[in-house]
């Protein structure tokens, strides 16, 4: 089980990424290796196998299909596992988003706000 993190961001998060004054709670993760480069607000799902998170992609099968959380950092997780900061909450601009196959923010706007993460 991965601890929970409330550190400050090494990055800030970009003005426009954020959306609105909803409470935004963050936590220290796991980005899976594989997942190449992710932009700060990239949307993630979780690896159930893994409990890893990656780029949620409607199509995946793995348990990273269902969006869990947004990416407040870029990272760089090409060859390795690497660590990072991710929103569990908040309220963000749905343009400042990067969405995976199959996603949008029209699609995954309804699981988002059962997470308490608004667009």
């Amino acid at each position: 089980m991965i601890p929970a993190s409330f550190s400050s961001q090494v990055n800030p998060p970009l003005p426009s990424l954020i959306a609105g004054d909803f409470p935004r709670v963050t936590r220290l993760v796991t980005i899976a290796g594989g997942s190449g480069l992710l932009p700060a607000g990239a949307v993630l799902g979780r690896i159930t196998a893994s409990k890893k998170l990656t780029l949620s992609a409607s199509a995946a099968g793995d348990g990273s299909e269902a969006v869990r959380a947004i990416l407040a950092e870029p990272v760089d997780a090409t060859d390795a596992d690497v660590q990072a900061i991710v929103y569990l909450t908040g309220e963000f601009n749905p343009d400042q988003l990067t969405f995976g196959a199959g996603h949008s923010a029209v699609s995954a706007a309804d699981a988002l706000r059962a997470l308490s993460i608004f667009l």
